[in-house]
């Protein structure tokens, strides 16, 4: 199978760590040249130097407020002039806060409609005239909740799902520029983010974050944490050319934790 994906420009967003930075190494790997981005600039510098060391693609970063649209503006600007073209855009955004309807205030609302939704929305219109060029591929990072909310998790819940609206509209209204839009949500990844809410189920039950890692893995079928790599793969496969028809759809990698149909 030819993933093709050698020469190619991909812009990761939210790559310093976790998820993000997972696929970023696994485009890099394969050849292509990624913009990384993030608010940390220390910490996208140590993701380029290792990345580097990989010897395969061509890496760069630049530090961006994705709630900023100027700054959205400026990535996407130094994405062009860094590599002249723009093949593959990954938007990818950290979890809102945990919490229930009554806890949340409208602040809060507003903070997670602008950094998981809003900031997608943006970043699409900043990359579009790129991304029409030669075609290209938009992977929109949710969560499983796309498919069932998750107790404690509103925010997540409500924005999570409105990412499927958009991408499948996208599917649609690009599909003339060869632009293949897709929704890919996480379940239980080992990451900092799921560990976090590990922690705070911990702490509200009362129990150990031992236990509630224990309970989280009795309902997997596959019994573990995925880890960061195998999400990458899939988006990896996701944004190649051996992928060339699947576009409006939303998939899970969770490990079968997921019971809807």
């Amino acid at each position: 199978m030819e993933l093709n994906l050698n020469g190619k420009t991909a812009l990761v967003i939210a790559s310093s760590q976790g998820l993000g930075k997972a696929i970023a190494e696994g485009l890099v790997r394969e050849g292509t040249n990624v913009m990384l981005t993030s608010r940390d600039e220390d910490k996208l510098k140590l993701v380029k130097d290792e990345l580097l060391s990989l010897e395969k693609g061509k890496v760069e970063y630049f530090p961006c407020d994705i709630t900023d649209p100027s700054a959205i503006h400026s990535l996407v600007e130094k994405t062009n002039e860094t590599f002249g073209s723009l093949d593959i855009l990954i938007n990818n955004a950290g979890g809102p806060p945990a919490g229930s309807f009554e806890q949340l205030s409208d602040k809060e609302w507003q903070q997670s409609f602008e950094l998981n939704l809003l900031s997608y929305i943006r970043i699409i219109r900043e990359s579009l005239p790129m991304l029409k060029v030669n075609g290209g591929r938009i992977i929109n990072i949710a969560s499983s909740s796309i498919k069932e909310p998750i107790p404690g998790l509103i925010l997540s819940n409500t924005f999570r799902t409105g990412i499927v609206g958009l991408s499948k509209t996208l599917a649609e209204e690009f599909a003339p520029y060869n632009i293949l839009v897709n929704t890919v949500g996480p379940g239980r990844i080992a990451t900092d983010r799921v560990k976090h809410l590990d922690q705070v189920n911990a702490n509200k039950s009362g129990k150990s974050i031992e236990d509630i890692e224990k309970e989280e893995k009795a309902g997997i079928p596959l019994k573990r944490y995925g880890t960061p790599e195998e999400f990458a793969n899939v988006i990896v496969f996701l944004c190649s050319d051996a992928n060339s028809y699947m576009t409006g759809s939303s998939f899970l990698v969770d490990g079968g934790k997921i019971k809807s149909i």
